[in-house]
């Protein structure tokens, strides 16, 4: 049977000190299935659309800014994701320069510079499953990772990933 995930980015812009990641406070609507938590910029890729050009059109919709410096840190599929079960599968970068001030809030919440030591730390609202990778995005390894997370009734399942040179 044919295997056709949601594919997405999912971003972590960094301030130019590299101190701080700018999230979003996902809080403006009640019917969001990610209300309350804090997440990195990102989306759905359109038909036709590069994972890169994803990447840039979604860090300016919901952001207002223009990626400059971009690094690829893994890929992770999650399977049962999706509010009606649908598999995701994201690529996930880091966002070393970027142009522009970055808006305060979008149409999914208020955006936030967040200290890296307190996104890491486990006091933020996070999807449960965000603690398990979110290590390996801001580590000092170049490799790439991919990752299997499956999810079943909204948290995650099991976790496990690969490093690839």
């Amino acid at each position: 049977m044919p295997y056709h995930p949601i594919l997405a980015t999912l971003a972590y812009v960094m301030s130019p000190d590299g101190q701080d990641v700018l999230l979003i406070h996902r809080n403006a609507r009640l019917d969001d299935p990610h209300y309350g938590k804090y997440n990195g910029l990102g989306g759905k890729l359109d038909a036709g659309e590069s994972l890169t050009d994803g990447l840039r059109r979604e860090i300016r919709e919901e952001a207002g800014i223009e990626t400059r410096e971009i690094r690829f840190r893994g890929s992770i599929i999650w399977p049962g994701f999706g509010k009606n079960g649908e598999a995701w599968m994201g690529f996930i970068f880091r966002v070393e320069a970027f142009e522009g001030t970055p808006i305060a809030r979008n149409p999914e919440g208020e955006l936030e510079w967040v200290p890296l030591s307190r996104l890491l730390g486990g006091d933020l609202n996070l999807w449960e499953g965000d603690r398990h990778f979110l290590p390996l995005v801001f580590d000092s390894d170049s490799r790439s990772f991919h990752g299997l997370m499956p999810y079943q009734n909204g948290r995650p399942v099991s976790w496990s990933y690969t490093r690839v040179d």
